[in-house]
């Protein structure tokens, strides 16, 4: 086994450590909607949705023409960049978190802009179910493959 990681996996590992200490649960690769992938989602005990997307290099975030469709389906979106991102260049009405692939620190919080009631529902069943589909998958293969 290597000890080497993705680098956008390393951050996602790091935030989603993170969110554990908050209480959070959290899931990596999940679409919201067809057309959609966001890198870390996480919901907190009262319910609020969090996104995170990780970028590991300007390059990366200025390839990212979708993260503006991802604020609709969230309570709370971040950026999670390493510790020497040029973080200028991130919009300031987002939040930020700093990562690496052991933990996270919010040195920005995002601003709070609740879902409307029915797609927080829907966001939630979608999320419950991608989670025990996941745990699914690891006890048989076969099964886990059906779609949510």
């Amino acid at each position: 086994m290597t000890d080497s990681m993705a680098p956008g996996f390393e951050i996602a590992r790091g935030v989603w450590r993170h969110l554990d200490t908050l209480d959070m649960t959290a899931l990596t690769e999940f679409t919201p909607v067809r057309g959609l992938r966001v890198d870390v989602i996480g919901l907190t005990a009262k319910g609020e949705i969090w996104i995170v997307e990780c970028k590991s290099s300007l390059g990366d975030f200025r390839s990212d023409a979708k993260w503006q469709n991802y604020l609709e389906w969230c309570d709370r979106f971040f950026w999670a960049v390493p510790q020497d991102f040029p973080v200028e260049v991130l919009p300031e009405d987002t939040g930020l978190m700093i990562a690496d692939r052991f933990d996270a620190a919010i040195v920005r919080d995002a601003p709070l802009e609740k879902m409307p009631g029915a797609r927080r529902k829907a966001m939630t069943l979608k999320l419950a179910r991608a989670a025990m589909r996941r745990q699914l998958g690891w006890l048989e293969p076969d099964l886990g493959a059906i779609p949510a």
